[in-house]
């Protein structure tokens, strides 16, 4: 669970901005996002290779460039 502490004579909007910062570096935004609609098991499977294609094609360029670089 996300929390944050108050400072003495911190503003509550600078301690509610640090929470909302916390809150998305720890990808709760996205998942709240996620779960808001049901989603098929097909569509999960097909977002899951997509990402896997995706994260595989920028691998692939990544050690092109530094196969040229080195």
């Amino acid at each position: 669970m996300i929390g944050v502490v108050i400072k003495d004579g911190e503003p509550v909007e600078v301690a509610l901005k640090r929470f909302k910062r916390e809150c998305v570096n720890a990808g709760i935004q996205s998942e709240i996002k996620r779960r808001e609609f049901f989603e098929k098991p097909s569509k999960i499977k097909k977002r899951k290779v997509d990402a896997a294609i995706r994260k595989r094609r920028k691998k692939r360029i990544i050690m092109q460039r530094r196969d040229r670089n080195g």
